[in-house]
């Protein structure tokens, strides 16, 4: 990505009194301030509705703030020219719950069509492709069409064409929302994988039990606020949290959306 501005390349995310609102009138974010450093892995949690999906699409410029500045990787997202946003994209990968494949295109296809918006080289493709699809276990699958997979398998090819640009930031909007337990559990298990290769994570979810398990940073959302954050929370305290009005621990926030600590990097 470009250099840094304002001497944010510390930070892979910063936020800073950000607010959006949609046009019909709801204040979807109101007034966060949160970092991210490179390395870490975050999940997002809250009620339907909280603004954890407004703060990943915030982050690849899908969505644009009422006030405040967004920073993803050093770069003011919230300047940049229309023209600038496809070159800013390939360097954030993105999963959805819908999986959103192209439905004509087998496995090898949907992942390579990453690369070839890109301009890259046929050669390049040739060696990438497979090397992604042999990472997410989907090497003997590579030439099935998306309705001959499992939801689990659209998942795993949905994650290889997020990496196959090799982001330094993947963001997760629900990605088991649709998938039983168990693919579930064999999803998270592929992210956290990835995550410990060195990518920065961050990803949207209600699965508790995954929370849970991963112990990683935890982010609460309610009505647009974020009113807690734990370095390796879980779920299992967000109820408590939300029936005391979003108290937060102190020194953490500070009231209506103030400045979180800087994140350390988890192991």
């Amino acid at each position: 990505m470009s250099g840094a501005v304002g001497g944010k390349d510390r930070l892979m995310i910063e936020l800073l009194n950000v607010c959006v609102r949609y046009p019909n009138g709801v204040d979807a974010l109101r007034g966060i301030t949160v970092s991210v450093d490179p390395g870490e892995f975050v999940f997002l949690v809250g009620p339907t509705g909280s603004g954890k999906s407004t703060f990943l699409k915030l982050l690849y410029r899908e969505e644009r703030a009422l006030s405040g500045t967004v920073y993803v990787a050093g770069e003011n997202v919230e300047t940049l020219h229309r023209r600038e946003i496809p070159r800013f994209r390939r360097h954030i990968g993105v999963v959805f719950q819908d999986f959103r494949l192209l439905p004509y295109k087998t496995a090898w296809e949907n992942v390579a069509f990453a690369l070839q918006v890109t301009g890259a080289r046929s050669r390049d493709i040739k060696e990438r492709v497979p090397a992604i699809l042999n990472m997410v276990g989907l090497s003997a699958k590579s030439k099935c069409l998306p309705e001959q997979l499992s939801g689990g398998e659209q998942q795993r090819v949905c994650i290889a064409r997020a990496l196959v640009n090799a982001p330094p930031l993947l963001l997760a909007d629900e990605p088991t929302g649709n998938l039983d337990p168990a693919t579930s559990l064999e999803i998270f298990n592929l992210l956290d994988a990835i995550h410990r290769a060195g990518t920065t994570v961050v990803i949207a979810t209600h699965d508790a039990q995954m929370v849970d398990r991963l112990q990683k940073r935890v982010l609460v959302f309610e009505d647009g606020l974020v009113t807690r954050d734990d370095r390796t929370g879980g779920y299992e305290a967000l109820d408590s949290t939300l029936a005391n009005g979003g108290a937060v621990q102190a020194g953490r926030i500070e009231a209506a959306g103030g400045a979180l600590a800087p994140g350390g990097a988890i192991e």
